[in-house]
């Protein structure tokens, strides 16, 4: 599986680490006509708002669009959740607008209320985790989204069909199994696709 990660800005080599240790080819992606040799797309933290100018600027935002019309997977990491949501609080513009959630910005604070925590998450074993940085939050789902993870009844992580989401960095530690489960996810719709 060769799996990308949007190279603007960002925790990339840290997740291009977790995706080989995890079994796949990590790929830097920094040009739109690479996405066309990937089989999912990871959308690292990092500022949201420069992540974001800099998609535009690069013409990535429809071609990202085209990609998840495609059913191919992403998976956005705290400011990549931001970047994937349908609504941010306060902000009338969206992104990438692809997956139906509610977020909210720097829900926990500025940097120095960083912090970590163990976190139970549908379809993985044993608690992953969670360094959160200057985290967003996903406030409200909607019917089609699945909650995977809650920390104080708040959403941390959560999934729409070919759509992925935390609140938290998994990179940052040495636990691959968030990444094994995006990897998974990206065999799936691979062989879908390979079957229809």
């Amino acid at each position: 599986m060769n799996i990308g990660v949007l190279a603007l800005q960002g925790a990339v080599a840290e997740h291009i680490r977790m995706l080989n240790k995890a079994g796949a080819q990590g790929t830097a992606i920094k040009r739109v006509e690479q996405l066309e040799k990937i089989d999912g797309l990871i959308i690292p933290g990092g500022e949201s708002t420069t992540i974001g100018k800099l998609m535009r600027e690069y013409h990535f935002i429809e071609a990202l669009r085209a990609f998840s019309a495609k059913k191919k997977p992403i998976f956005g990491t705290c400011a990549g959740l931001i970047l994937i949501a349908k609504e941010i609080v306060g902000q009338s513009e969206v992104h990438l607008g692809l997956m139906d959630i509610k977020v909210q910005r720097n829900a926990f604070g500025r940097q120095r209320e960083s912090f970590e925590a163990d976190l139970d998450i549908k379809g993985i074993d044993k608690a992953v985790r969670g360094v959160f940085i200057r985290a967003p939050l996903i406030v409200e789902v909607g019917d089609g989204v699945k909650v995977l993870s809650t920390y104080r009844d708040q959403i941390v992580a959560a999934r729409q069909g070919h759509l992925l989401a935390s609140s938290f960095h998994p990179e940052l530690t040495d636990d691959h199994r968030m990444h094994a489960y995006f990897i998974e996810m990206a065999r799936n719709s691979l062989s879908a696709v390979t079957k229809s």
